[in-house]
């Protein structure tokens, strides 16, 4: 009848009678011989591709499972990878007892299975194992990443895959509601602070405030953009509440090791600069080879500055944030200690060392899971 034709003609076609037809269309109403039965419904087939094997599909395995197709085949037929019908007929299949060799696979059944698998919520990995939730629940209050405690993890634990966890496992544990595998005030300890995630947006631009006597970038030594020696640093600020307190930031390049500087009287160029030259001026010589900021107001004595340091400055060009990647960086791991919004002049000159001293201790995906400060010694014992 769906395919237009009336209840007499499609009773005919069938083969019962037209009595028969209404009933399996319309239901049927229990009595004193027989049970209730609902209405036929009628088969909606799928509109699309599915991320599960239909019922259709299953139907389809069977069968060219019993004419001995290979499994690629089936797979084709598909429209599906041959791994899929491999798992699904080693997942759903059986095996008879007296030949351990031949499987078989009732299509039904499988597709009993599969729904009897599917339903959520279920105990995630994390919420399994209490040792691994400890693990994973302490590093997050230390301010790890998710990507560094996994990577941790399967250094520690080499021999256990059940302490093994990917970084979307924990963002998951955290952010996914009902599943209560992480503790949701963690949520404050990640980077960004978000109890939500968020889909990346650009970075805003900054507009070019300074151009006088300054050296882009364009002109930098190539040895400071390939990272191999040691010397070059990026710089910028990071600014607190209304505007009126900063702190400054200076990352190693080669290294990603981490140097604060403290300006508790705002960030007046002149303040700037005398707080710069006592932070430079601690390091060794071949340490100080250049300094790439942005163009902002706050480095309008750089030429004094190089002067008092021997250090060459050079600018990045206007919008491009990209061009001090790991200053960027470095900066959004520093807003964990202070949040945009704060006043960042009531910090001591110990605690942005204390601060610095904990970025440093910690392992890092871009340098093969070392510490800035083990590469940094590695360079310098390396170049003596």
């Amino acid at each position: 009848m769906q395919q237009g034709f009336s209840n007499n003609q499609a009773c005919r076609i069938v083969g019962i009678n037209d009595k028969t037809g209404r009933r399996w269309r319309n239901g049927r109403a229990a009595d004193s011989k027989q049970k209730a039965a609902p209405p036929v419904r009628p088969v909606v087939p799928p509109t699309g591709p599915s991320r599960y094997l239909r019922a259709d599909e299953r139907i389809h395995i069977a069968d060219r499972f019993r004419e001995k197709a290979s499994i690629r085949a089936i797979a084709a037929e598909l429209g599906r990878s041959p791994s899929t019908i491999s798992r699904e007929i080693r997942r759903n299949g059986t095996r008879p007892p007296r030949n351990a060799t031949h499987w078989t696979y009732r299509p039904y059944v499988a597709q009993e299975r599969a729904d009897a698998r599917r339903p959520r919520p279920k105990t995630g990995k994390i919420g399994q194992n209490p040792e691994l939730r400890d693990f994973i629940q302490h590093h997050l209050t230390r301010r790890w990443s998710p990507e560094q405690i996994c990577r941790t993890l399967r250094t520690r634990f080499p021999d256990r895959p059940e302490m093994h966890v990917t970084h979307e496992t924990i963002y998951q544990a955290l952010y996914v509601q009902g599943r209560g595998e992480l503790r949701r005030e963690l949520t404050r300890s990640l980077r960004t602070g978000r109890a939500t995630r968020r889909p990346h947006r650009q970075s805003a631009k900054r507009q070019p405030r300074m151009s006088k006597d300054m050296v882009m970038i364009s002109e930098r030594p190539a040895e400071a953009a390939d990272r191999a020696i040691p010397g070059h640093w990026e710089g910028d600020l990071i600014i607190g509440k209304t505007n009126r307190s900063a702190i400054g930031t200076l990352v190693e390049r080669s290294s990603r090791f981490v140097a604060l500087v403290h300006l508790p009287d705002g960030r007046h160029p002149a303040k700037v600069r005398d707080a710069l030259i006592q932070t430079v001026s601690a390091l060794p010589a071949h340490l100080r080879r250049s300094l790439t900021w942005d163009q902002g107001s706050e480095m309008h004595l750089h030429q004094e500055f190089s002067t008092a340091t021997d250090m060459a400055v050079y600018f990045c060009d206007p919008g491009s944030p990209w061009q001090r990647g790991s200053n960027e960086n470095t900066n959004g791991l520093l807003r964990q200690y202070f949040p945009k919004g704060t006043d960042l002049s009531v910090h001591t000159r110990e605690h942005l060392d204390a601060v610095a001293a904990e970025l440093n201790s910690r392992p890092r995906k871009t340098l093969d899971w070392e510490t800035p400060a083990e590469r940094l010694a590695k360079l310098l014992a390396t170049a003596s």
